[in-house]
């Protein structure tokens, strides 16, 4: 009986395959073609639309990379085809790849109206429902050689060089500039087609039940009873006939697929998606144009299936949409009345959310909130993250605070060590809120609603017994697409099918609303939710990583001084520039680009954006402090300080009129071969090859580094890993390391010490540096990096024996084992930090702060004389191949400060301070903060004028040691009112607001939970 099983399977392959499924267009005659190839970037469609077509034929050759061909079809209905539906077959080039891995275009009517996407899975469209016979048929489209960067056939991955990831090579023409390259694209098929309906839907059954035979036990009743039913059918095919006894096959099954689901399948909610990459293989601008595509496509689908409903989860992208297709826009919002398009997700993209900063994390939300309240009127309640490589534990309470109940990620089940326990929890961030997420058990973002998949879904499913309902997501994605008329299809056949799950396509919040109630006792995960896998993402490409930090504390200061202005005196707080220039860093956060994982073309746009924003941003914070400082009087100047911790006898977000130097940096001095740099409070020792073997807390009486070993040691690994080249860091680059200690140059200055080091093709100069009253000793770096496939470290062995390490996160700190006791814990062998990484034992500690690295790793040893060394690491550059061959080659320079004898409050205090310094400009007059408190603990992250152009001023706070906290916010201005707010400024419950009143003397009282995040709309008075 097996072999007969097999048997039938092989004989509906290829009946199917090579019979069946073409004769739903069997027949057909060829449109006339022509061609018009952009010279340049893409066109508007009325450019296109008038451009000048020469002929071309099916088997031509078109397309160099990236280009762009216009190609206008026509003809004419055959009059003998006369009530028949009809339909184009349109199919560029697209060979065995997946949609928006290759080729794509997009169809225009004559009057500039979109109608559909063409792609490998969807090269259909509609041309009459029911033909009248002679009618005229012409549209054009708009074609993109997108070339194929990553795939190398069906499920192939290829991780070598990209030859075609950056921009293409454009050469002047008298147009301005054409493609240069070979076509990569062949057409191989311009039809106008009847549409036969039977023969289109008998695919459709025997597609359904066929997979669904393969996935049922052998000894199942009703998997024989599955594959008689396909024998059956077949039977009655005629192959010289298909369309004729298509109908006699389809009665054949009818009765296998009228079979009802047991009443205790699993239930599993379709939500119709298509992830698009913001960019990743592609740049920006081509993004544009893949939305524009997909939701051409799914509201054609709307159309003709009004069961279907689809999900737009990424604000930006529909905000593109608005821009530059506003006409598909409309479809989509007139999809949106009618329930079938809905915006959900609640973020301007969907970013990574272990390097973004914490106050954009919480602009990720209020922009992406407002659009779709302002745009469509729906206030999204879904946090929609597929594809983010880890999430952080204060997620759980942003989400809250911006209105959101629920989340959803695919991600986490491609952890390669542990597999994650649940697909139904709850999920606990840092200060103990909750909300309830859930894991799709399909394991996959991009679904078909295959067999294989929805079978999978059920045998995967975690919380069996305690619950039995599930989520798929499908469409085609990544690259685009979305859900296809076959897989609507599919879903309606698995609506009630014995054998199967029960599947209904329905809204995400349909499907949380039920798992709610069916699962109340959801069982909870406490803290982050780390990926084991894509750890490479911490560090690759560094000078985006170093745009998104600098560009999140310049947009702070110019807020602040922006705000202390416009309260202050007659400045015009910029609104629209900041609200521009927000939106443009939260873009650029997006999951591919902040993590160092797209072309070159990607990123190297990404560096000159943020270059232009950073001098946007110089510009705004000096004109807003000349605003303050007053006059200059004779050489006096204002210092400013954005901290919000007092430094130098600078406030916290003020200013003061400069009547000393600032702290002076210590010089060395020489002891034999060493350089040593003593301020009083620390006395660290560099020896002849430029490193540090000593760093001596003096008020402690204590050494700070392990006995015999080196601190600031740069390490060289090995760097390839088994794929994912950019994405990854696999544990065995620790089997290979090459210590630097080679040194062409250690010099003394008046400032501190100078290193210089060359090694392979690369070359770095270090800057040690102590100042007067400080216990961070200061590493600045210039590295001129040429290596490839290679990984740098800098190492701090520590004389502590610390069970844990504490590294900032958003709003935040948490703290991970230092030991492998488990295999969670192994897992977590590179790992995110922002500001600060602090180790200690009780009493004592150390940190390293940086200006613009992620990527950490922490061991420790156990030593002969019975102490224990804890070694913490930066992970500075990397450089491998794929997708950007020439990742973070060139010039960086990067700072990181080591901060010897520190508890976590100090190290919050250093992170803040090395990444705002001091700034200066001519003047005369003291800046009194708009806003102070008085407990360290309690951080000022943002301090602005109120969207609603109210002039209320806003404060964003939160408690930053991790323990209750009281304290007291004064205003320097009159203060009417104090309200506390949800991230989009709107007012909390009463109950909830009632304890953050105003004072009689223009003070708010602060009551704060661990790591709390509070925001307050302040009023002024008269």
């Amino acid at each position: 009986m097996h072999n007969d099983r097999e048997v039938i399977e092989q004989r509906l392959d290829r009946v199917l395959n090579q019979r069946i499924r073409p004769a739903v267009h069997a027949r057909s005659i060829p449109l006339q073609v022509e061609i018009w190839n952009v010279p340049g970037e893409p066109v508007p469609v009325a450019e296109g639309l008038a451009a000048a077509y020469r002929p071309v034929a099916v088997g031509d050759l078109w397309g160099p990379a990236w280009s762009t061909s216009w190609f206008r079809i026509s003809g004419t209905v055959p009059a003998e085809w006369a009530g028949l539906p009809v339909e184009a077959v349109l199919d560029l080039g697209f060979g065995t790849t997946e949609p928006g891995f290759s080729t794509e275009g997009l169809v225009y009517r004559a009057d500039g109206t979109a109608v559909k996407a063409l792609n490998p899975r969807n090269a259909w469209l509609p041309v009459s429902e029911s033909a009248e016979g002679g009618e005229e048929f012409v549209r054009f489209i708009e074609a993109a050689a997108n070339p194929v960067v990553m795939h190398t056939g069906p499920g192939q991955l290829s991780f070598g060089p990209t030859p075609v990831g950056g921009r293409a090579a454009w050469f002047g023409d008298e147009h301005g500039s054409t493609p240069a390259g070979e076509p990569l694209y062949r057409l191989r098929r311009m039809d106008l087609a009847v549409f036969d309906a039977t023969v289109f839907e008998l695919v459709q059954d025997l597609d359904v039940l066929g997979q669904l035979m393969h996935e049922l036990p052998t000894d199942t009743p009703r998997r024989w009873q599955l594959a008689k039913a396909v024998e059956r059918a077949l039977d009655a095919i005629d192959l010289q006939d298909i369309s004729g006894t298509a109908a006699a096959a389809r009665e054949a099954l009818a009765p296998a697929l009228a079979a009802p689901a047991v009443a205790s399948a699993h239930r599993i909610s379709a939500v119709g998606h298509a992830h698009i990459d913001t960019a990743w293989l592609w740049p920006l601008r081509e993004t544009v144009r893949k939305v524009a595509r997909t939701v051409s496509n799914v509201t054609q689908l709307m159309d003709d299936h009004p069961e279907f409903k689809f999900v737009m989860s990424q604000a930006q992208q529909l905000a593109w949409l608005k821009e530059h297709r506003p006409e598909v826009y409309a479809r989509a919002q007139e999809k949106a009345k009618t329930g079938q398009f809905l915006p959900t997700g609640s973020l301007w993209v969907e970013p990574d959310t272990n390097i973004t900063g914490g106050e954009a994390l919480a602009r990720q939300f209020v922009h992406g909130k407002r659009f779709y309240l302002d745009e469509f009127g729906v206030e999204t309640e879904e946090m929609w993250l597929p594809d983010t490589f880890g999430y952080n534990a204060a997620l759980p309470q942003l989400m809250k605070l911006a209105g959101v109940k629920w989340f959803l990620t695919q991600k986490i089940s491609w952890n390669t060590t542990n597999k994650f326990p649940h697909h139904t929890f709850r999920w606990e961030g840092i200060d103990g809120t909750r909300i309830l997420s859930h894991f799709p058990p399909v394991d996959t973002y991009n679904s078909d609603l295959s067999g294989a998949e929805v079978a999978h879904s059920v045998r995967n499913f975690q919380d069996k017994g305690a619950t039995n309902r599930s989520m798929i997501p499908f469409g085609y994605g990544d690259g685009g697409g979305g859900p296809t008329r076959e897989m609507v299809a599919r879903a309606g056949r698995l609506a009630d099918l014995e054998g199967s799950a029960r599947i209904a396509i329905e809204k995400p919040a349909d499907f949380f609303e039920q798992a709610e109630a069916d699962y109340p006792d959801a069982p909870v995960w406490v803290g982050e939710l780390y990926l084991e896998f894509h750890r490479g993402t911490l560090t690759s490409q560094l000078a985006g990583k170093q745009g998104n930090r600098r560009s999140e504390h310049l947009l702070r200061e110019a807020e602040l001084w922006a705000a202390t202005a416009a309260v202050r005196g007659d400045f015009d707080y910029p609104h629209e520039q900041l609200d521009r220039i927000w939106k443009t860093v939260l873009l650029h956060q997006f999951h591919d680009i902040l993590p160092g994982t797209s072309i070159a073309w990607v990123h190297r746009e990404a560096e000159e954006t943020y270059a232009e924003l950073a001098r946007e941003l110089g510009e705004l914070i000096e004109r807003a402090q000349r605003s303050l400082a007053g006059p200059a009087t004779d050489g006096g100047e204002v210092v400013f300080n954005a901290a919000p911790h007092p430094r130098g006898g600078v406030p916290a977000l003020g200013g003061t009129v400069r009547t000393a130097a600032s702290a002076a940096a210590v010089a060395p001095v020489a002891e034999g071969t060493d350089l040593v740099l003593d301020n009083g409070l620390v006395r660290v020792v560099i020896d002849a090859r430029g490193l540090i073997t000593s760093a001596y807390d003096l008020t402690a009486d204590r050494e700070a580094l392990a006995p015999g070993t080196t601190a600031n040691l740069l390490q060289l690994h090995q760097d390839f890993p088994n794929e994912w080249d950019a994405w990854d860091i696999d544990a065995f680059y620790r089997n290979s390391v090459r210590d630097l200690t080679e040194v062409e140059e250690v010099t003394a200055t008046a400032t501190g010490v100078s290193v210089t080091r060359a090694f392979n093709a690369s070359r770095i100069t270090q800057t040690l540096t102590l100042r007067e009253g400080a216990r961070r000793l200061d590493i600045d770096n210039v590295i001129d990096w040429h290596e490839k496939e290679k990984l740098l470290k800098a190492a701090f062995p520590l004389d502590v024996r610390a069970a844990h390490s504490t590294a900032e996160i958003p709003y935040g700190h948490v703290e991970r084992p230092t030991h492998t006791n488990t295999s969670w814990d192994a897992a977590k062998f590179e790992f995110c930090a922002h500001r600060f990484l602090h180790v200690g034992e009780r009493g004592w500690g150390a940190a390293l702060v940086n200006d613009s690295t992620y990527g950490h790793d922490v061991t420790r040893d156990v030593r002969e004389d019975g102490g224990t060394t804890t070694t913490v690491r930066l992970s500075l550059l990397r450089a491998p191949l794929f997708p950007d061959p020439d990742a973070d080659q060139g010039r960086h320079r990067l700072s990181y400060g080591f901060v010897i004898g520190a508890e976590v409050a100090d190290a919050v205090r250093e992170g803040y301070h090395l990444n705002l310094p001091e700034r200066a400009v001519p003047g005369s007059a003291a800046v009194a903060p708009l806003v102070e408190v008085d407990n360290d603990a309690v951080v000022i992250e943002a301090v602005k004028l109120a969207d609603d152009r109210s002039g209320d001023l806003v404060v964003r706070l939160y408690e930053a040691h991790g323990a209750r906290a009281g304290a007291t916010l004064t205003t320097s201005f009159p203060l009417a009112g104090a309200e506390a707010t949800d991230l989009l400024e709107r007012p909390l419950p009463e109950e909830t607001a009632a304890e953050y009143t105003a004072g009689a003397e223009a003070s708010v009282g602060l009551r704060l939970r661990p790591f709390q995040i509070l925001t307050l709309r302040l009023k002024a008075g008269a």
